[in-house]
């Protein structure tokens, strides 16, 4: 019979502890049978007879009386006895190599404490701890250089944000001295200085706006108000509302569904979504062409797709949209760049839906996709 000794992952540690079970077992009934055969057998009755004698102060007769009642007649017990103490002295010292496997897990509990940066080495008997060991260290070290990067990444936003808040600010605090300083300004130019102000002034709301996503930005703890929603009527308001961003670039809203499909969510977070996904592919869009909103039934899915024609996001970044801070304009002093938390709060929410969301760009042609349970 073949026995498969690492069926629960501790096979050769639960072997190795049978073996040496055994061979204590053994060493005890060695050490018993030595014992008897070299002081006991044929000796041990004199020695405990005149033992008597001397201690006790008891006759011959007597002592001999003594060691066949009490000694002679439970020679089985006395043998039970003696294995157990040998087996427990055995056992005693076979805990040191027991105890080692507790110091190799201390090490290495110690190590991930401190960062260690190099592998943690166990016994081959408990290799399947030193495997967990070794995933907990790879996943903090990524945890924490994610964390570096996510933080690094907000540092610098908070520092781009700081500096074009200052542009619109000075603009704005310019040409309201203007007006204030020319009261009797020809009402030509000073519609332009205020038409002007009120570009800063707006530029000047998105970014503290963003200021404020920055400071918003936890999910995870928030609670979803479901309700049944016509999933057509929401994406044709969706659309209404970025007109006007389209149009700037002659771009179209395509919607490709049927009117009766709905979804189970909340109807302001889902609602954020879109607005997310549309204000994404609106930025990046080539002008002149129409963003196609799809969305179809499976059994237990409903799924969103919105594409876009313009510029193949590359592999290396389409992997990091949906982190935190990341923004795929590097130009920051474009309309185009804002805080890196519109894809990152969407993934957010669409997993407290239970849902997912991807990306793929290929050949100019870049599709979000979001799942959502019925």
């Amino acid at each position: 019979m073949k026995i498969k000794l690492t069926k629960s992952g501790y096979g050769r540690l639960k072997w190795k502890i049978f073996i040496q079970l055994v061979l204590m077992v053994l060493a005890s009934f060695i050490l018993f049978w030595v014992v008897y055969l070299n002081l006991w057998h044929g000796r041990m009755a004199d020695w405990i007879v005149r033992l008597l004698q001397n201690i006790l102060f008891v006759d011959y007769q007597d002592a001999l009386n003594i060691y066949w009642y009490y000694i002679r007649n439970n020679m089985e017990f006395f043998i039970l006895v003696f294995m157990a103490l040998a087996f427990f002295v055995f056992f005693y010292f076979s805990l040191n190599w027991f105890i080692k496997y507790f110091r190799q897990i201390d090490r290495g509990l110690d190590a991930l404490l401190n960062g260690q940066e190099q592998e943690i080495i166990l016994s081959p008997e408990i290799e399947i701890l030193e495997k967990k060991m070794n995933l907990v260290r790879h996943t903090l070290e990524k945890r924490e250089l994610e964390a570096r990067l996510a933080e690094q990444r907000k540092n610098d936003l908070v520092m781009y944000l700081a500096h074009d808040i200052r542009t619109p600010l000075t603009s704005v605090i310019g040409y309201l001295s203007l007006l204030e300083e020319a009261p009797d300004m020809p009402m030509e130019q000073k519609a332009k200085y205020v038409h002007i102000t009120l570009e800063k002034a707006c530029r000047l709301e998105t970014l503290v706006n963003e200021f404020f996503e920055i400071t918003r930005y936890n999910f995870q703890q928030a609670a979803l108000e479901k309700e049944t929603i016509d999933l057509y009527y929401m994406l044709v308001q969706m659309a209404d509302e970025f007109y006007p961003m389209l149009s700037e670039n002659q771009n179209t809203v395509e919607l490709v569904m049927d009117e009766d499909i709905r979804v189970s969510g909340d109807p302001d977070k889902l609602a954020r979504v879109f607005q997310n996904i549309l204000k994404n592919a609106a930025a990046y869009s080539t002008p002149g062409t129409a963003v196609t909103v799809r969305a179809e039934e499976t059994e237990d899915m409903v799924r969103i797709s919105f594409e876009n024609l313009g510029k193949t996001i590359p592999p290396h970044k389409l992997a990091s949209v949906f982190e935190k801070f990341y923004r795929l304009d590097d130009a920051r002093s474009t309309r185009k760049g804002g805080t890196g938390l519109g894809l990152a709060i969407a993934r957010e929410i669409v997993r407290l839906h239970g849902g997912d969301i991807a990306a793929e760009s290929e050949n100019g042609r870049t599709v979000f996709t979001v799942e959502l349970p019925k």
